[in-house]
């Protein structure tokens, strides 16, 4: 037996990892002891990560489909269907009628190649990722009020925070190594504020829980403003120096009373005081937030609302400070730092930007596309109109993760030609016309960034089963097939090579350094040879800080006489995403078998439900059947449902109202209604989640 290091492949926190490598496959995993992240620690996913990339049920040869079946097929004859179903929609719509859309799983060398992919031979920006639907408002937001839409300190900063305000994230079940060292830090002193609507565990071990109502966050933020700034407690000698004029902010809320800020949120006016006084006077002190910030159609006023609160108080660029939005992906971060988005090359240069256009059109030695891109929501409206033909989706679930599943399914069906690469055939890889086998991060070589901008490496230590590839190479195979040249590179590192070359935040990075260091933090380039740790120390990117006036607005759909309750998504410790990897898991599978509805058991009698028995849960857009499990966690009124379970699709319910700015879709609240299932009466399996794997020998 052997151990390759390598870095975790579930959250966005970045763990190291050894694999346990024995006769060509991966029988186990241990912790890489030293490692700064999660310093010689995993959690239960991250021990379990061999199950997930297990040759049982992968994909191994390239699959056509042809009516209604799939058949195994040559990547010859894959590639070349491929690329005539592409050129035959670009030649119907033009490069607007195609798109691609990448994955925060695959490494940052696939993501690279993905938009070069979309920009270079389809001549479209129409590439996009998960991030649209998770913290797209994080790179929108920080990005107005500070020029960087990423994290401003390091995870070890918690160690040294004396306050750590924690709001709209579950960090104990989702990013479980920040959370641990969060109640470390409690231990050793440090005040622990948590802000949810739900009795989190971590919530629970709190010094202060903030238990607002669903959606308030601005409010709740904008309150704590009013009362900072009405005793004089901001940090004058920072906004002077670093910050643009408060007076607007100033003036926003000057109407504003704690008494007003206490009938929205729901918190008793003296908690509004307390973490007012505790957040503001400390001398450092850190905010951690993640979906229940972002997955609002508030979403990018919510984080413009969090970064007000710090720059107020001086709160960023020190140790023990800053602003730590909590990736959800092992590569989100890194999938938007690569350019897979619409409007972004690769370092967040701009698409729209001529100069950048040029200098890509001459690196890449081809023109650039100059129409603006669509989010991955806008190609799913495009195709249901007939002005998307093609599509690529490269190890993304959008059946089970977008919003209003109903809508996903249509717009899949409305393709004329659909491609998934994937490492299993999953609900989405279903509905494709071609599926390309891909090779899981042990497989191949490459780079991911976790939430702290740390550019860590992953290293081959096994073989992709039977004819998988990594993304990289697929997609190269396919630029040539489509007559553009200009992917064809020998190995992962020379693909890394091209993209520092021309991006300015990682031009020192090399993999000899990131070997040699635990990874690189962007920006890494001549001044910052050895990364950067701490963000805005002296200055920020856009000059001066900017504190924007933002104002609550409730959620676009509010719980009625027809659909009496507010729902919301969440996570479980034991699973991740969709479910697809930690599903194959039978020691997390035996934790959370199945989909729950969590319910307080208030609201339970009001229906006269009995636990675990059987209920039909229904939006303004479909419906599922589950099981109803009683918790305390909730407020009554206020139903939650874990989106890992294709039996019980969540986002059957979930609205797709979305964020102006990003056109992130207000996954996070909407209205449902419940009916109690005749007594021994099971839940309703959703069609295809029990079907049996007819294409395991393919």
């Amino acid at each position: 037996m052997r151990v390759v290091p390598s870095i975790c492949t579930f959250c966005g926190v970045g763990c190291g990892i050894g694999l346990r490598v024995e006769d060509g496959r991966v029988i186990g995993v241990e912790p890489q002891p030293g490692h700064p992240v999660s310093q010689g620690q995993l959690c239960a996913k991250g021990w379990a990560t061999s199950f997930a990339i297990d040759p049982q049920n992968r994909l191994t040869n390239p699959l056509i489909k042809e009516h209604g079946v799939f058949r195994r097929a040559s990547w010859d004859e894959a590639l070349a269907r491929v690329a005539s179903e592409f050129r035959l929609a670009m030649d119907e719509l033009g490069p607007s009628g195609v798109g691609v859309i990448s994955c925060a799983r695959a490494t940052n060398e696939d993501n690279y190649a993905a938009q070069k992919f979309a920009r270079a031979v389809l001549k479209s920006n129409n590439i996009d990722h998960c991030a649209r639907i998770c913290h797209s408002p994080s790179v929108a937001g920080l990005g107005l009020t500070l020029g960087s839409g990423a994290m401003t300190n390091s995870i070890a900063d918690i160690d040294q925070a004396e306050v750590i305000l924690v709001i709209g994230a579950d960090v104990t079940e989702n990013h479980a190594m920040l959370g641990a060292r969060m109640l470390r830090a409690q231990a050793r002193g440090a005040c622990l504020i948590v802000v949810d609507p739900r009795k989190t565990r971590l919530a629970r071990l709190a010094d202060i829980h903030l238990q607002v109502r669903l959606g308030t966050n601005i409010a709740l933020l904008n309150g704590l403003l009013q009362i900072i700034f009405a005793n004089g407690w901001e940090n004058q000698p920072f906004l002077a120096a670093r910050c643009e004029d408060v007076g607007p902010l100033l003036r926003h809320l000057a109407a504003l009373t704690p008494e007003q800020t206490s009938a929205i949120t729901g918190v008793p006016e003296a908690d509004l005081l307390a973490v007012a006084r505790r957040y503001s006077q400390a001398g450092a002190a850190l905010i951690a937030y993640g979906m229940g910030i972002t997955q609002f159609q508030s979403g990018t006023n919510n984080v413009i609302a969090v970064s007000n609160l710090a720059l107020a108080c001086g709160q960023v660029g020190r140790p023990g400070t800053g602003i730590a939005p909590l990736r959800g992906q092992n590569n989100v971060q890194g999938a938007c730092d690569m350019g897979c988005l619409p409007n972004v090359y690769p370092g967040y240069q701009s698409a729209a930007d001529p100069l950048v256009q040029a200098k890509f059109a001459q690196a890449w030695g081809t023109p650039m596309p100059a129409q603006p891109g669509l989010t991955s929501l806008g190609m799913t409206h495009a195709a249901q109109l007939g002005e998307l033909r093609a599509l690529m989706i490269m190890g993304e679930e959008p059946l089970l993760t977008d919003p209003d599943q109903n809508q996903v399914a249509r717009a899949l069906a409305a393709l004329d030609f659909l491609v998934v690469v994937e490492l299993t055939l999953t609900e989405t890889a279903k509905c494709a016309d071609v599926v390309l086998p891909a090779a899981a991060f042990a497989e191949k070589e490459g780079t991911f960034t976790n939430c702290e901008r740390r550019v860590q490496r992953i290293r081959q230590a096994i073989t992709p089963p039977g004819k998988a590839r990594s993304d990289w190479q697929i997609l190269a195979e396919l630029a040539a097939r489509m007559g553009y040249s200009g992917m064809g590179w020998g190995d992962a590192e020379a693909v890394f090579a091209e993209m520092t070359s021309l991006t300015p935040l990682f031009a020192a990075m090399n993999y000899p350094t990131l070997e040699a260091n635990h990874g690189l933090q962007w920006p890494c380039d001549a001044a910052h040879p050895q990364g950067s740790p701490l963000l805005h120390g002296e200055h920020f990117p856009i000059g001066r800080g900017r504190l924007l006036p933002v104002s609550y607005a409730p959620p676009a759909e509010c719980p009625d006489a027809e659909y009496p309750f507010f729902f919301t998504t969440q996570r479980l410790h034991f699973h991740y995403g969709c479910g697809s990897m930690t599903r194959k898991s039978p020691l997390l599978e035996r934790e959370t078998p199945r989909g729950l509805l969590f319910m307080h058991p208030d609201d339970g009698a009001a229906l006269q439900l009995q636990d675990a028995q059987g209920v039909r849960v229904s939006s303004r857009r479909g419906w599922l059947e589950t099981r109803v499990q009683f918790t305390d966690d909730l407020p009554r009124g206020l139903l939650s449902m874990p989106y890992h379970f294709r039996e019980a699709p969540c986002n059957r319910l979930t609205n797709d109202a979305q964020d102006p700015r990003t056109k992130m879709p207000e996954l996070k609240a909407c209205a449902v209604a419940v009916q109690a299932l005749a007594p021994g009466v099971a839940p309703q399996i959703q069609a295809g989640a029990a079907e049996v794997n007819r294409y395991a020998s393919l």
